[in-house]
């Protein structure tokens, strides 16, 4: 599932107390078809809406190395149409029955949904299975989304100041496996790319047994079931093997250092450190250390690096959690008149302080209510049970994670928060990347 404190940032390249059982109970049904389609339907008939998502098990790191960028570019090619929706009808369909719909592509997977008025189920189930048997991959799509990726790229990464972050900590965190580049991709990859390559791209992920289907909401679980049977069933497996990467990056011992001059004013300082898999257990003490170092105006650098300090104009801790293996950001943007050097310096003194100390039983406490708080707050709505379920399904093999995360957080002692910073936080394995006003570049005129 998706860690809790992870910063909007990552997008540009996811009540107080102390107690398990404050965490509601998700309660859901599941069955799988023929074709091998997981379905997970949860009811929640408090309010008149229903969530339909499916969940593609394919992302960045399934990708071809010289054809990059294909998941991201599907994540937009699946809006085009059908051969029973015309192109440009699908967002429209959806709107105009009062519903919303969105999609995401991760490193690890491709997600869709849509939230529509409980009595359009049917009318959303429709569009989805559409989307799996009979999407529009023709010449005139691929040519429009290729416009549209090239300018999401130039808007996320190439014309906003620190933009380029993500793909340069990617590729020199990553050596060996396929998380090295990021969810964008290459436009010289796409440009490239043949109208039947997006097709095998296309019937080999995303096919019902790479696939999750989840409802959450105003629903009948039997009417649902039958809607859903209507409308996938008769959707043909894929039958061609689903790459999957099996090669495992080894874990740095070396410091990887660098200096990168962007279109920038202030500097600013990132660290990575190697993370271990998603379903680790070290994963949740981890996502609690974030949330100590940067989660709130109140947490550890915001207080000594932005406030006492004043270092630093802004600080983030970012724990990716990466199917096969993440790594832990953090990112700090300089004050003005202060050097990167003194800022990485002000971070690796705080960083340190935590391993040699460890956190107070007070700060610790107040973690715990804030990841129950979290806890409760992704699964307060259908959206966020929805995808949720699907996760837990996909990375955990058991829906029922959902209802476990709140105990795994409860498992975490206070030590354990020092142990896994003292881990992790390995200088010998870590990248530091400084950027620098491209004014500071040797030989510009400009200095």
């Amino acid at each position: 599932m998706k860690k809790l404190f992870a910063s909007t940032l990552i997008t540009a390249f996811l009540c107080i107390g102390l107690n398990v059982h404050a965490q509601n109970e998700i309660k859901f049904k599941e069955f799988k078809l023929d074709n091998g389609l997981n379905v997970i339907m949860h009811q929640d008939k408090t309010t008149p809406i229903v969530a339909v998502s499916v969940l593609y098990h394919v992302g960045s790191k399934n990708e071809n190395p010289e054809r990059t960028g294909f998941a991201h570019f599907f994540e937009h090619l699946l809006f085009e149409g059908s051969e029973n929706i015309g192109r440009g009808e699908y967002m429209k369909k959806i709107q105009s029955i009062g519903g919303t719909l969105n999609a995401y592509t991760s490193n690890d997977q491709t997600y869709y949904y849509e939230v529509v008025p409980s009595n359009y189920l049917e009318t959303a189930l429709y569009m989805e299975s559409e989307r799996m048997l009979h999407a529009k991959i023709d010449t005139v799509g691929v040519n429009t989304q290729r416009e549209v990726v090239k300018e999401e790229r130039r808007q996320r990464y190439e014309n906003q100041p620190y933009g380029t972050i993500l793909p340069e900590v990617l590729k020199r965190s990553y050596h060996v496996h396929p998380y090295q580049w990021p969810p964008i991709g290459s436009m010289e990859h796409l440009n490239s790319a043949r109208l039947d390559e997006f097709m095998d791209f296309y019937k080999t992920f995303y096919v019902p047994n790479n696939a999750v289907l989840t409802i959450a909401g105003d629903i009948d679980y039997d009417q649902a079931e039958k809607w859903i049977r209507t409308y996938f069933a008769e959707i043909p497996k894929g039958t061609k093997e689903i790459p999957r990467p099996t090669v495992t990056e080894p874990r740095r011992n070396e410091e990887i250092r660098d200096v990168i001059y962007d279109n920038i004013q202030l500097p600013a300082v990132i660290e990575a450190y190697n993370l271990p898999r998603k379903d680790h257990p070290d994963s949740y003490a981890l996502d609690m250390l974030s949330t100590y170092l940067t989660g709130g105006n109140s947490s550890l650098l915001n207080k000594e690096l932005v406030d006492k300090e004043q270092v630093a104009l802004q600080i983030a801790a970012i724990p990716l959690d990466l199917e096969d293996g993440g790594v832990f950001l953090l990112y700090g943007i300089a004050n003005m008149g202060i050097e990167a050097d003194s800022l990485e310096h002000s971070i690796d003194v705080q960083i340190e302080k935590v391993k040699a100390e460890g956190i107070s039983e007070k700060d610790f406490q107040k973690l715990l209510a804030q990841v129950e708080n979290a806890v409760v707050t992704q699964n307060s709505s259908v959206a966020g049970i929805a995808e949720n379920l699907a996760e837990s399904k996909v990375y955990f093999g058991d829906a029922n994670e959902i209802n476990k995360e709140m105990e795994k957080y409860n498992k975490v002692k206070r030590e354990d928060i020092q142990r896994v910073a003292k881990e992790y936080f390995d200088r010998s394995g870590r990248v530091v990347l400084h950027y620098l006003p491209k004014s500071a570049q040797p030989g510009n005129p400009v200095q």
